[in-house]
């Protein structure tokens, strides 16, 4: 019988919790994608306009601002807890969709408030995934099980965005977020067989704690450090291969919600393929350096990208991209969570979504400059302060991270 420990890169499944946690990620994440996609696409067609588009998008990730306050209860009340409720949440927004999508009430305003609610919460789901990980997961092992718990986010991006794309083609939106609520119910199932992580007994106030996981990070260089960078990432990076791609499909490429899918599937399969490679390699010796190196090829290669006009070359390009962006987040992902100290970690992961607020602010801006200097203007501005401030991060700070 062949066992999980001939392959290096599977060890993380002879944990019990792990078993239980990367399907029931992987059901959140797949629902996840099929939503952003849908309703991007439905809020674009139905209004035509990019800057709801991108209005969209950054309500989707409103809740970084609560992020340290989930955190905060996860490090209380048990990481389990919290992502349980949080699963049970998304279900009931996906219900009320399905049924305003079935009976012809679903309107891009309902969407937006919709997208607002689940934003509140959704963004906090990753920092409990994560928190899991270093609970659960024996040090030797966890770059691995980063890697393999990103699959699910990465596979997502794939088969998620291409079923989203074919449902709501074929039946409609109504229909397609009944597939959604599913995915949701079993994925609040599976939660409850993860590992219970130690709750927090004292009676310190909320706020205390709150503030700790403050001071901790802007004590700690290196966790400075990593949190600047991921803002910069946010705020420059990913509003071009995330919220943005429905308006390259259709204004850039001239293609359909079938063509928007291929571009998220090129995105996320060279994703994939960097998860899998860090996976199996363990990552890095120097991860610091591979981290800041593979940034900045991620921020040229979005420049090139900016000027592509052709599908094909788009998607090729695309699917290296999606490969870098693995190796750049993963790297950081292993050293946010291999230097928090174990009490804090929930809270250092949800100052950690603070950093996606970036996105948030970079969609808008993005949306204002496209109408103004055209994407591939907008683009290069973006990149241009990316390169620049990543280099200064990386002076600042060059003793914490490379000791």
């Amino acid at each position: 019988m062949i066992r999980l420990s001939e392959f290096g890169f599977l060890a993380p499944f002879r944990v019990r919790s792990f078993r239980f946690q990367w399907p029931a990620d992987l059901l959140t994440s797949w629902a996840f994608e099929m939503e952003m996609l849908v309703l991007g696409w439905y809020v674009l067609v139905t209004t035509d306009s990019v800057i709801l588009l991108t209005a969209f998008g950054a309500l989707g990730f409103i809740g970084t601002l609560v992020a340290p306050i989930f955190g905060m209860l996860g490090d209380r009340l048990g990481r389990r807890t919290m992502i349980c409720f949080m699963r049970a949440y998304y279900g009931c927004l996906a219900v009320v969709t399905m049924v305003l999508g079935m009976t012809d009430n679903l309107t891009p305003y309902f969407v937006l408030a919709l997208s607002l609610m689940a934003g509140l919460v959704r963004m906090s789901d990753l920092v409990m995934r994560n928190s899991l990980l270093g609970d659960t997961m024996p040090p030797a092992h966890l770059v691995r099980g980063i890697g393999l718990a990103r699959t699910t986010q990465d596979t997502a991006r794939i088969f998620g965005a291409l079923a989203g794309a074919g449902l709501f083609a074929a039946f409609g939106i109504g229909n397609t977020y009944i597939v959604v609520t599913v995915f949701y119910v079993l994925s609040f199932l599976l939660s409850l067989g993860v590992a219970q992580s130690p709750t927090k007994q004292d009676g310190a106030s909320r706020w205390r704690e709150l503030k700790e996981g403050f001071s901790y990070i802007w004590n700690t260089p290196r966790l400075l450090a990593l949190m600047w960078l991921a803002f910069l990432i946010n705020f420059a990076a990913f509003p071009f291969t995330l919220s943005l791609l429905p308006f390259s499909a259709k204004e850039i490429y001239k293609v359909a919600e079938g063509g928007l899918g291929m571009l998220v599937a090129a995105y996320a399969s060279g994703a994939f393929v960097g998860s899998i490679l860090m996976a199996v390699t363990g990552g890095a010796r120097k991860p610091a350096t591979f981290m800041i190196s593979f940034a900045m090829t991620w921020f040229a290669l979005l420049a090139v990208f900016a000027v592509i006009t052709k599908l094909e070359v788009g998607l090729a390009l695309l699917f290296v991209i999606g490969v870098v962006q693995s190796f750049t987040m993963l790297s950081m992902s292993s050293l946010i969570i291999g230097t928090a100290a174990a009490e804090l970690r929930a809270r250092v992961l949800g100052v950690r979504m603070l950093a996606v607020y970036g996105l948030a602010m970079g969609l808008p801006l993005a949306g204002v400059l496209i109408d103004a200097v055209g994407y591939a203007g907008t683009a290069w501005i973006f990149v241009a302060i990316a390169i620049a401030a990543t280099a200064a991060i990386g002076l600042k700070w060059r003793r914490a991270l490379w000791p």
